[in-house]
């Protein structure tokens, strides 16, 4: 299934009337036309798991980013930051669409965005820590997309050609929202003493959280290859730093696990903004 065959699968149906929570547009379905059918050989369960908990750490990621809306530093990086944030949510709808089709249930996006508790959530802690400051930011966005980036290169040959398309597509967004981290944590770093001082902390607020994306073995059973993921970010979280004129602590790495459930008391509340008028109004589309 090629890039273009996926992405026009998500404009099939727009204009059909039917409105949407997530995006306002008329499909029912992000993957209309395309073959869902699980390969011979995949463990759905697997595929099923892992495109979910993707899909929460692209909704949640992107939740964060939304909230620099109108108060970035400058118009530019609000821009910015609104795009990556619309990538993730591309990314979010497709691995929600795929997990609907491979978990027996049926649901569509919406169900898995608007119509799920915290502890139902199996998103990295990371992404759901308080939005922070600009360095801060900056920092977690290296971290996660250096650290998801990896993951979606090696998911570009996974065995499910559906998964495999959304990874490759994905490389593209990532390989960007990586590049823009890493640029201003070096403006940042190399800038004047406050910027370089708060970039500092920024890093040293992120580095004990990079224990658990290293930790994720969820993706192995259909390519993913944690430890390979795992190199490539502290790789690209050290060559950041030295660039940046920033030390790279020896951090005690936080317990815990989001893939397994385990939340922070930050996700509830950013779940209750999240999924707030969708609840208000059920069944409503616009």
């Amino acid at each position: 299934m090629s890039d273009e065959h996926l992405s026009a699968s998500l404009a099939a149906g727009a204009e059909d009337g039917e409105g949407r929570w997530a995006f306002g547009t008329g499909f029912e379905d992000p993957l209309h036309g395309v073959d869902t059918t699980v390969p011979d050989g995949v463990d759905a369960a697997a595929l099923a798991a892992l495109c979910l908990a993707l899909g929460d750490d692209a909704l949640v990621g992107a939740q964060r980013l939304a909230q620099w809306t109108t108060d970035a530093p400058e118009l530019e990086i609000e821009l910015a930051l609104a795009n990556i944030g619309l990538d993730l949510l591309g990314q979010a709808r497709l691995l929600y669409a795929r997990t609907g089709q491979v978990d027996g249930t049926g649901r569509g996006e919406d169900d898995y965005a608007y119509w799920r508790e915290a502890d139902a959530f199996r998103n990295v802690r990371l992404a759901e820590l308080p939005r922070g400051d600009f360095a801060f930011s900056m920092a977690r966005l290296l971290a996660l997309s250096a650290w998801r980036l990896a993951l979606f290169q090696r998911l570009a040959a996974a065995p499910d050609p559906v998964l495999a398309a959304i990874a490759a597509k994905g490389v593209k967004e990532l390989a960007y929202h990586r590049q823009f981290a890493a640029d201003w944590i070096v403006r940042l770093g190399d800038g004047t003493e406050e910027s370089a001082r708060r970039m500092q902390a920024g890093y040293d607020e992120v580095g004990p959280w990079l224990g658990e994306l290293a930790a994720d073995t969820s993706a192995d059973a259909l390519g993913g290859d944690a430890a390979g993921a795992a190199a490539e970010l502290r790789q690209v979280w050290e060559e950041t730093a030295r660039a940046a004129g920033l030390t790279v602590g020896a951090h005690p790495a936080h317990s815990g696990a989001g893939r397994s459930g385990e939340r922070t008391e930050h996700l509830a509340p950013l779940l209750e903004e999240l999924q707030s008028v969708a609840r208000a109004h059920p069944g409503a589309a616009w």
